[in-house]
């Protein structure tokens, strides 16, 4: 498939990269299909860090079909780049559409990209999952890799100032052995934490972790809040955000 639109994301990409003097290492590429569907489950620690993730899937010659909020359709560009990417909008309030066209793309032999933490882990730890990347690996009969991008937060994430500039920022790409779908969801899930988690203390082993860096976690010494705090965090962003009741 040809998909001149996405070709043309694939080298602005580059591009961005070299410009910003943006390092990324990628680790295990080798673990990623070279053909066949697959559900590709990233941590989520930052607003840049699809675009790694979708490197390391150019890589092997193949293209990553994100899951993004179908809020951002209201923007023309966004909204024309999501329908010739394939890219697969979601509604929050009735996520059955979506999903129905993921598990879809997947039985298409198509590679598709998912969070599943949902929202940014202001901690930088792995938060709890949603259960979609498991369900619908196991609905489509396909693997899940399991897939960890460090480094991305430091350019730009929650309740920071944005680095888009030449920062010279290290990322590093790690992709674990893909995982065959259990019959039960609940292992299933299991699994790919504990996969994704041991992926994740990995790369955090090789990186640098200043000591009181806010993009470093707290259990490395860092100034990230903890997971505890960053639940409390959320949930008072959720209490603010929703409606008020009249007495």
């Amino acid at each position: 498939m040809v998909e001149p639109t996405f070709r043309s994301l694939e080298i602005l990409a580059q591009l961005v990269v070299a410009a910003t003097g943006t390092r990324i290492t990628y680790r295990g590429v080798e673990n990623i299909p070279e053909r066949g569907g697959a559900v590709v489950a990233i941590n989520h620690t930052s607003y840049v860090d699809w675009l790694p993730a979708a490197l390391a899937v150019h890589r092997r010659r193949r293209r990553l079909r994100f899951m993004i909020k179908a809020e951002m359709q209201r923007v023309r560009a966004v909204d024309f780049l999501i329908r010739h990417t394939r890219t697969i909008p979601v509604d929050r309030r009735a996520g059955a559409g979506a999903y129905a066209v993921a598990v879809q793309r997947l039985r298409e032999g198509e590679l598709v990209g998912v969070y599943p933490e949902a929202t940014i882990s202001r901690s930088f730890e792995l938060k709890g999952f949603k259960t979609g990347a498991s369900r619908m690996a196991i609905e489509a009969g396909v693997p899940i890799v399991p897939v960890i991008v460090w480094g991305a937060q430091r350019i730009w994430t929650k309740d920071h100032p944005r680095k888009l500039g030449r920062t010279k920022v290290p990322i590093t790409v790690q992709v674990g052995a893909p995982l065959r779908p259990a019959a039960d969801l609940a292992q299933t899930d299991a699994a790919l934490r504990e996969s994704m988690t041991t992926l994740l203390h990995q790369v955090q082993q090789h990186y640098p972790r200043p000591s009181g860096a806010y993009w470093v976690p707290h259990r490395l010494g860092g100034g990230a809040p903890t997971l505890e705090q960053a639940a409390r965090i959320e949930a008072d962003e959720a209490a603010s955000r929703a409606p008020r009741r009249p007495e």
